[in-house]
C-alpha cells in the first residue's frame, strides 16, 4: 500500500499557522471554482446573483470559525435549488431570507440535540458510491462547458436540468454549439493540470508552492485576451466567462446586500420552508462530512453535532445579509482536498477571497473562461471516479459492489439525495439478506448423535423461514438441543416456531432439550 505523503503523530502538525503554505494556495483554487458555482446556483434558484456570493462568503468566513471539519468547504448547495426556487416564488425573496435564518436556528437545535449521529449510519459502500457518482456527474456536466456550450448553469448536479433537458441531451446539443476558442483554452488548461501532476514537477519546490489550477486560470485568461487581439473569431464573449455582478460605487455596494423582512413572521409558510431547508441541508451536510472524512488523507473525524451548529450559525449569518442557505458541499470540499489543503484555514481563505473579489475585483474575475474552470473540475471528477475504485469494490464482492454501483447510477440519473436513498435501500436489502441467511443460529453441530442448534444473539422475524427449514430437516428419533444461552432477544414469531416444534417432537420421537428459553413464555430466560 502506498504511504501517505505526509503523516505525523503530533497534533501540532495540524495547526493552522504551520500549514498556511498549503492552505492558502488550496483556498485560492477552491475560490476560483466556487465563484461560478455560487453564481449558477443563485441563478437556478431564482435569486439575485449576489445572494449566491454572499452564501459562499458566509460558508467561508463564518462556518470554519465554529466547525471542526478539517477539509470541508461550505456554500450554497445545488441540492436545495428546487426548494429555494419554489420558496422564493411563493414567499418573495425578503420573507424567504427570514426562513433561512429560522432554518439556521433549527440546525443549531439539531446539533444541540446530537442529531449529528445520523451521519454515522451511512454504509461505506454508499458513501464511496456517492463520491464516484459525483465524480462522474462533474465530468458529464463539465464536458459541454469545456467546448463552449454554457446553456446549463454551473453547479448543477441533477440529471434533469431546469430547462427540461437532461445531462445526456446537453452532451448531444454541445456539438451544435461547439466553440473552437473555448476548446483550445480547455485543452491547454487540462495540459497544464496534467503536467502539474507529474512526479518531476511535484519534486520541485516552486511547483509545490504554486498550484496548477491557479496557473491554468491565468493562462486561460491570457489566452482569451490574446485571441481578442490576434484571433477575434476564437475570442470568448461574456457568456463564456465568469460573470460576477458589478457594484458601482458605494450605492452599488449597498445594493449588493438584501435584508430579511422580519415583519413576515406571521406567514405559516415561512416556518414550513424553514423546517424543510433545515432537514435537507442537515442531511446533505452529514453526507458530505462522511465523504470528506473518507477523502481526508490523514483520516481525521469531524464532530457532526458541532458541524450542524456551525452550519446553523452560517445559515443565520447568510440569511441576515441576503444570502442563500448553505451546506457543506462535496464539489468544493473534494477540490479543496485535491488542491492539497491541510486544515480548515483553506475554507476561510476561500471565503476571504470571495469577499475581496466580489466587492473589489469583479472586473478581473470576469476575465476567467468557464472552459478553464471546466478543465479544473474535470480533473477533480476523474480523481473522485477513478476506474481503480470500481475495480476495488468489485473485488470485495456483490454485497459491497451492488450498493456502490446502484448509488453511482442513482446519482447520475437523479440527484444527490435520491441517489443516496436508492443506494441505502440496496445496502439495507443486502444486510437483510445476509441476516436472513446467517442470523438464525451461530452453528449447528452433531455431538454424540445429538443435534445442537445454538441460536444467535438476535433472532428476529427475518429468521423465521430459515429456522423453520432447519427444524423441519431434523429426522425422527433424534436428540435435539436448542441452546439460547447467548440469545438476548428472540422475536415472538421465532419463539412460536420453536413452540410448534416442541409440540410435534413427541409425535416424531424426538428428544428435545431447551436451554435458555421457555416455550411457555415470550422471552428468553437469563
Amino acid at each position: 500500500m502506498k504511504p501517505a505523503p505526509w503523516t505525523s503523530d503530533n497534533e501540532d502538525d495540524f495547526s493552522i499557522w504551520r500549514n498556511l503554505k498549503h492552505d492558502i494556495p488550496a483556498g485560492i483554487v477552491v475560490f476560483l471554482v466556487a465563484v461560478p458555482l455560487c453564481l449558477g446556483i443563485a441563478m437556478a434558484s431564482g435569486a439575485p446573483l449576489s445572494s449566491g456570493i454572499i452564501a459562499g462568503i458566509a460558508g467561508g468566513l463564518v462556518v470554519p470559525l465554529i466547525s471542526r471539519s478539517a477539509l470541508g468547504v461550505s456554500g450554497p448547495a445545488a441540492g436545495l435549488t428546487v426548494i429555494v426556487y419554489e420558496a422564493i416564488q411563493n414567499l418573495g425573496f425578503q420573507p424567504f431570507l427570514l426562513a433561512v435564518i429560522l432554518a439556521g436556528a433549527l440546525q443549531i437545535g439539531l446539533g444541540l440535540l446530537r442529531a449529528g449521529i445520523i451521519g454515522y449510519y451511512f454504509p461505506s459502500a454508499v458513501i464511496s458510491g456517492m463520491l464516484a457518482g459525483i465524480g462522474l456527474i462533474i465530468i458529464l456536466k463539465q464536458i459541454p462547458h469545456a467546448v463552449g456550450y454554457d446553456a446549463d448553469w454551473e453547479g448543477d448536479i441533477a440529471y434533469h436540468e431546469p430547462g427540461g433537458e437532461t445531462t445526456l441531451h446537453a452532451l448531444v446539443d454541445m456539438f451544435g454549439a461547439f466553440h473552437l476558442g473555448a476548446t483550445v483554452i480547455a485543452l491547454v488548461s487540462l495540459s497544464v493540470l496534467i503536467l502539474w501532476e507529474q512526479g518531476f514537477m511535484k519534486r520541485r519546490r516552486l511547483f509545490q508552492l504554486i498550484q496548477g489550477p491557479l496557473v491554468a486560470v491565468i493562462i486561460g485568461a491570457l489566452l482569451n485576451l490574446a485571441f481578442r487581439h490576434w484571433a477575434p473569431d476564437l475570442a470568448l464573449d461574456p457568456r463564456h466567462l465568469v460573470q460576477l455582478p458589478l457594484a458601482n460605487g458605494l450605492e452599488g455596494l449597498k445594493e449588493f446586500f438584501t435584508f430579511p423582512d422580519f415583519g413576515a413572521y406571521d406567514q405559516k409558510a415561512i416556518y414550513t420552508t424553514a423546517a424543510v431547508i433545515a432537514v435537507v441541508a442537515s442531511i446533505e451536510t452529514l453526507l458530505c462530512v462522511e465523504a470528506t472524512d473518507k477523502l481526508d488523507p490523514f483520516k481525521r473525524v469531524t464532530p457532526t453535532n458541532r458541524e450542524l451548529i456551525a452550519q446553523g450559525v452560517g445559515n443565520m449569518a447568510s440569511g441576515l445579509v441576503g444570502g442563500l442557505p448553505i451546506t457543506q458541499v462535496i464539489v468544493r470540499s473534494s477540490t479543496n482536498i485535491i488542491a492539497g489543503a491541510r486544515t480548515r484555514a483553506s475554507a476561510f481563505v476561500h471565503g476571504l477571497c470571495l469577499a475581496v473579489a466580489a466587492l473589489l475585483l469583479p472586473h478581473w474575475l470576469n476575465q476567467i473562461p468557464l472552459a478553464t474552470l471546466a478543465a479544473i473540475l474535470l480533473v477533480v471528477g476523474y480523481k473522485l471516479a477513478k476506474p481503480e475504485l470500481f475495480l476495488q469494490f468489485y473485488r470485495r464482492g456483490w454485497y459491497q459492489f451492488a450498493p456502490f454501483v446502484v448509488t453511482v447510477v442513482g446519482l447520475v440519473f437523479t440527484d444527490l439525495l435520491t441517489g443516496v436513498g436508492i443506494g441505502m435501500v440496496t445496502a439495507l436489502f443486502f444486510i437483510l439478506l445476509e441476516h436472513y441467511k446467517c442470523g438464525v443460529y451461530l452453528h449447528e453441530t452433531h455431538e454424540d448423535d445429538r443435534i445442537v442448534l445454538k441460536l444467535s444473539e438476535q433472532v428476529t422475524f427475518l429468521n423465521k423461514a430459515n429456522l423453520l427449514r432447519t427444524l423441519d430437516r431434523i429426522p425422527p428419533y433424534s436428540e435435539v438441543i436448542i441452546d439460547a444461552s447467548a440469545t438476548r432477544y428472540i422475536d415472538h414469531d421465532a419463539l412460536e416456531i420453536i413452540e410448534n416444534f416442541s409440540a410435534e417432537a413427541a409425535a416424531k420421537h424426538i428428544k428435545l432439550t431447551l436451554i435458555g428459553l421457555s416455550v411457555a413464555g415470550d422471552e428468553t430466560q437469563s
